[in-house]
């Protein structure tokens, strides 16, 4: 990797390397944009194979980020952190030396819960910083408001697809049974659509199946299915040179973060397939909106009504993709990138007075 051209042409601010020996520590911290304001990003902590893999990581869900908080029209800019180690190794000493490299910052970046942080763990890195959200979880975490957006997106995908608000006898394919993903079920089959579902742990697609009658398919099974929707809320990159041919499903719209393997090469192929794509950083902003929600007071009635606006905001992108004849990916992307310059215009404007 060419890092300073990586970085460049991603458009970051600021790609922090934290490390420490007394504790062992290694982390990134990536600053995408903080146009629109602080830049707001969860942390991750994972045994990556190699430190490229986590900065790649790192930059592509900053970047993310940076967009979701755009288009969910929230005023935050755009960051993620990685903890490179292995969960079993996790101790409360790791966790205090990064909320210091975080509370360095000085509120540029805030930052939560991701993969293999626990609410507990979020506690003991706000030891350290008070720039840390999900401490108390006020609203009961970001699991239940994320699903919502990511069923009010299907909707939406719905409506443009077939004209039609109807989702009863629909087939959807659920990869991944997470938190967000077992919510999901639940919204699906409140409106009674048959559910298929995959996941490595037998634990959870057990329950799924006794819960929402889903029927369980292995997870190399569950791109090929006859459905109306593929819904991936497990890790990123599935979307892919391998797993395109295979897909029957005319919706993709789940959870997952950075689902496309190569943005520009993938969306081509989904389009070449006619397949309606919902970008994974509008779809899954419910995380987002709940957090920040959170850091400036809970307000349920607030949070659930921007949570709600997802549901127009694909429609907007669909058709801005449909009439410019571009990518859905690009059309929200053009979304985000025009409000990131009028909050840049913004804060020129400010400083100049």
């Amino acid at each position: 990797m060419l890092l300073f051209e990586t970085v460049r042409e991603m458009g970051h601010e600021q790609v922090l390397f934290c490390h420490g020996k007394n504790p062992d520590i290694k982390a990134i911290i990536a600053i995408h944009n903080t146009n629109l304001g602080p830049a707001m990003g969860a942390t991750r902590l994972f045994p990556y194979i190699n430190e490229e893999a986590a900065l790649k990581d790192a930059l592509r869900l900053s970047r993310g980020m940076t967009y979701k908080a755009a288009c969910a029209n929230i005023p935050a800019g755009g960051g993620k952190a990685v903890i490179i180690a292995n969960p079993e190794n996790k101790t409360d000493e790791m966790l205090r030396a990064y909320g210091r490299f975080v509370d360095s910052l000085n509120g540029r970046f805030i930052t939560g819960q991701d993969v293999n942080i626990t609410p507990e763990d979020v506690r003991t890195i706000s030891k350290e910083t008070k720039h840390v959200v999900g401490v108390s979880e006020k609203s009961g975490g970001p699991a239940p408001i994320t699903s919502l957006g990511v069923f009010l997106g299907i909707q939406a995908a719905v409506e443009f697809r077939w004209q039609s608000k109807r989702l009863d006898g629909m087939k959807v394919a659920v990869q991944g049974l997470g938190n967000v993903g077992k919510n999901l079920c639940r919204h699906l089959h409140e409106h009674d659509i048959k559910l298929f579902v995959s996941d490595v742990d037998p634990a959870k697609t057990a329950e799924v199946r006794q819960l929402f009658g889903a029927t369980v398919v292995e997870p190399d099974e569950i791109y090929s299915l006859d459905v109306d929707i593929f819904a991936p809320c497990a890790l990123g990159g599935i979307i892919n040179s391998h797993t395109i041919p295979l897909l029957q499903a005319p919706i993709i719209a789940g959870a997952a973060n950075n689902q496309l393997g190569n943005e520009q090469i993938h969306s081509q192929m989904l389009t070449d397939k006619d397949i309606l794509y919902s970008p994974d950083y509008v779809i899954n902003a419910g995380g987002l909106i709940n957090v920040y929600n959170e850091m400036i007071g809970y307000d349920e009635e607030k949070a659930f009504k921007q949570v709600h606006n997802i549901y127009d905001t694909l429609l907007a992108i669909f058709d801005i993709a449909k009439q410019q004849g571009i990518h859905t990916n690009d059309a929200a992307k053009r979304l985000a990138e025009d409000r990131i310059a009028s909050g840049k215009r913004s804060k020129s404007k400010a400083i100049a007075a």
